[in-house]
């Protein structure tokens, strides 16, 4: 059964009376027996937050099991069995770049023999035979030597004025930053031509790991920690909803990864403008940083649950499965995770460092994906606002009360 849902009590947060809903349900004795995770519940109903100490601690947790066991259950107690997805498809404007990010596999010089630059007309023949299918195009790129405002505000036009209802998810901060240097404006001024021009959202890439000194080594010359949180937060002054991300096992600590989200989550405090948190592992195939750690899939589904548990005031975690493949990204929707992206289409930041997921995904693809772990697929808008329940005939009740 298909439902239209036009309303939704909480859009976007799930269920705002989270920790109550936590607060009740059972504690499995795999949880109640570990200090560590029974400390972190408690937390989390008590005090609303686990301290930077406590996310460090929980990295030392043995049982993995039981860690993702208490992700799931903060998880469940904001969104039930739901699992949200959309249809959406990557288009990258450019992969010239006038930077060289060691872990990058995607960037090349203006010389290269594959380098390419999409014009207007190309990039909007590439959504042309998906538009009837899709609600959202994410477009990021290197940062282009001669591109400048202009450029992207005649883009956003042109596929706006072409496809009215597709939603423009474009732009990482540090092309913001390219932008606003480039064009003489500031970053504010840069961010409210782009939005008046029909840029509707920001995607969270380039955040990396939030600690300059790793910067300095990973990403040298791109833009610094503060920048990076700071041009988001004028993304969020001007109503721009946005995503954080961050790119773990390179050459990043446990304290590093956990400076990172206490980071995210202040700024989440201030602004409230943060949809979405996407953990991806580094992906080291055809990259530069041979002493990068690498995340094994315990690891990964571990930073996941972390992250669940540690950020409780930015709503969604996705479950990135161009990055981290269907596979594990459906042990990830049982770890804490409630997205799993979309229907992409096309891709290749990911898959010119080494990924294999496949890009020919269908609705019913991800549906039966989210439905083989006992959860509900719910298919969304952009900014979690519009929900249809796909292909689920809801003959009983679950353990808690559906939110959609």
């Amino acid at each position: 059964m298909d439902t239209s849902q036009e309303s939704y009590p909480a859009p976007l947060g799930g269920d705002l009376n989270w920790r109550n809903r936590l607060s009740i349900m059972p504690i499995p004795t795999s949880i109640s027996n570990n200090p560590t995770l029974l400390r972190a519940l408690n937390s989390l109903i008590e005090e609303g937050r686990i301290k930077p100490n406590l996310g460090k601690a929980l990295y030392s947790v043995t049982n993995i099991n039981s860690l993702f066991t208490l992700a799931n259950m903060v998880k469940q107690s904001r969104f039930d069995n739901q699992i949200y997805f959309n249809q959406n498809l990557h288009v990258n404007t450019t992969n010239i770049c006038v930077l060289a990010c060691r872990f990058c596999a995607f960037r090349k010089g203006p010389r290269h023999d594959e380098a390419y630059e999409l014009s207007i007309d190309e990039y909007l023949h590439r959504i042309e035979r998906f538009s009837s299918s899709i609600d959202e195009v994410h477009s990021v790129g290197g940062l282009h030597p001669v591109w400048d405002i202009t450029h992207y505000e005649d883009l956003y036009r042109s596929a706006k004025t072409k496809f009215p209802h597709i939603h423009i998810k474009s732009l990482t901060a540090v092309e913001i930053k390219h932008l606003s240097k480039r064009s003489n404006l500031t970053v504010k001024e840069t961010l409210q031509r782009l939005k008046n021009s029909g840029l509707d959202s920001i995607p969270g890439g380039g955040a990396e790991i939030l600690v300059d000194k790793i910067r300095d080594r990973i990403c040298r010359g791109k833009e610094s920690s503060n920048e990076y949180l700071n041009i988001h937060k004028e993304a969020h002054t001007l109503g721009i909803p946005t995503n954080c991300t961050m790119l773990f096992g390179t050459i990043e600590t446990i304290q590093d990864r956990i400076v990172h989200l206490d980071l995210l989550r202040q700024l989440q405090d201030e602004t409230n403008g943060f949809q979405c948190f996407v953990p991806y592992p580094f992906l080291p195939d055809f990259s530069r940083l041979p002493e990068a750690q690498l995340a094994s899939s315990n690891e990964i589904l571990r930073m996941i649950a972390i992250s669940r548990l540690m950020l409780d005031n930015i709503p969604h975690i996705k479950a990135y499965r161009m990055n981290i493949g269907d596979d594990v990204a459906q042990l990830a929707l049982l770890s804490g995770a409630d997205d799993i992206d979309g229907t992409v289409g096309h891709e290749e930041i990911m898959h010119s460092a080494g990924s294999t997921t496949a890009l020919d995904s269908s609705n019913q693809d991800l549906i039966r994906l989210i439905h083989e772990t006992g959860q509900i697929a719910v298919r969304r808008n952009t900014v979690y606002s519009k929900f249809n329940i796909e292909n689920v005939q809801v003959t009983k009740s679950t353990s808690l009360p559906l939110l959609v």
